[in-house]
């Protein structure tokens, strides 16, 4: 249906109806008028229309590096929740974590008519880093810092600094491998970490660098035989929490550069010690709380993973604002969008320490 046909059937002008949809003054009577024949009629206005009248499509292309990530999903829900209240409509595209491909979303969103975009980064390459340069779209950045964008980044440095020297006390209490209960040689337990990769700037550098001086900030060293490097996922904490296992015998405290990563170090805990374990917790929902409760060995982690928290109890995590960041990411990109604020952002978010 068309505009003229709208305005036939309610009575009124193609201008009223046109001011109608558009926001504009109307009188109360032909606004129920309209609204009655738009909502029989279930009429929709032509999205290429209204992009050629107002030179905005009201759509903004968000790129995520995974869907199945509560991380994510808080995030996008920040980012939905500023949208919806502004009348713009949300189109998400998902990497699996390939850079490659974000870099094709990229160029689809900005060759596409949406009107910015949102990128939830893990690394910035020299391809993101030359898109951002000469994007024809307005860009926002959340999760990383780069001076190529507006960004939202959150303090990693710091977290990682308050959890190691929280790590750093843990080892030094009695209950976490004091010079009681830690191998002969050494004064206390010693504090494992396991990565990502130092091509993800926040997470595998400033978070690890973070927390390596926190430890260093109470006399305790992070030695490198006791690091390793996973992907974001379970199972590759599982793989790199078992390999720590079993050529460490002295590790008091293993902390994971994500809750994710954490979930597959407590499970390495249960599969390393299974013998120990009653058979009735190893095959029930509760076994990650019973293992961490009956375990010399801590796990720490990032992220404050409500689901994870749910079968353990809690560990020592961080929680960031990562739907705050979202809320900020989309209100800074539409006031680029609305009303072309050209001054550079960057916001860097805080964080809190979850013991």
């Amino acid at each position: 249906m068309t505009i003229k046909e709208i305005a036939q059937l309610a009575g009124v002008s193609s201008a009223a109806v046109s001011r109608y949809l558009n926001g504009g003054y109307i009188s109360e009577e032909k606004k129920d008028q309209i609204r009655k024949v738009i909502e029989e009629t279930g009429y929709q206005p032509s999205a290429q229309a209204r992009i050629l009248r107002t030179k905005k499509a009201c759509l903004v292309g968000v790129v995520v590096p995974k869907i199945n990530s509560e991380t994510i999903s808080r995030v996008t829900a920040g980012i939905e929740q500023v949208l919806s209240r502004r009348g713009y409509q949300m189109l998400l595209a998902s990497t699996d974590n390939d850079p490659v491909k974000e870099i094709t979303y990229l160029k689809l969103f900005e060759s596409y008519p949406v009107d910015g975009i949102v990128l939830i980064g893990t690394v910035i390459t020299g391809d993101h880093r030359k898109f951002l340069k000469n994007a024809k779209v307005p860009v926002v950045v959340v999760g990383q810092y780069t001076k190529y964008a507006n960004c939202i980044y959150h303090d990693d440095h710091g977290a990682g600094k308050a959890m190691g020297k929280l790590v750093a006390a843990r080892l030094k209490s009695p209950s976490a491998g004091s010079a009681d209960t830690a191998p002969s040689g050494s004064k206390y337990g010693k504090a494992a970490y396991i990565g990502v990769t130092k091509e993800d700037k926040a997470v595998g550098i400033a978070r690890e660098d973070g927390f390596r001086s926190g430890l260093k900030a109470e006399g305790i060293e992070l030695e490198p035989e006791y690091i390793r490097t996973a992907d974001f996922t379970m199972d590759a904490g599982y793989r790199a929490a078992m390999d720590l296992l079993e050529s460490k015998d002295d590790i008091r405290i293993i902390s994971c550069a994500t809750d994710t990563i954490a979930a597959g170090a407590i499970e390495a805990l249960l599969a390393h010690r299974r013998k120990e374990i009653p058979q009735s917790a190893v095959g029930s929902a509760t076994r990650m709380q019973y293992i961490l409760d009956h375990s010399e060995i801590q796990v720490t982690g990032f992220g404050d993973n409500q689901f994870l928290k749910a079968v353990t109890g809690g560990i020592p995590t961080v929680h960031f604002g990562y739907k705050t960041s979202g809320i900020r990411g989309a209100e800074l990109l539409l006031d680029v969008i609305e009303r072309g604020e050209k001054i550079p952002i960057e916001m860097k978010l805080g964080f809190r320490l979850v013991e």
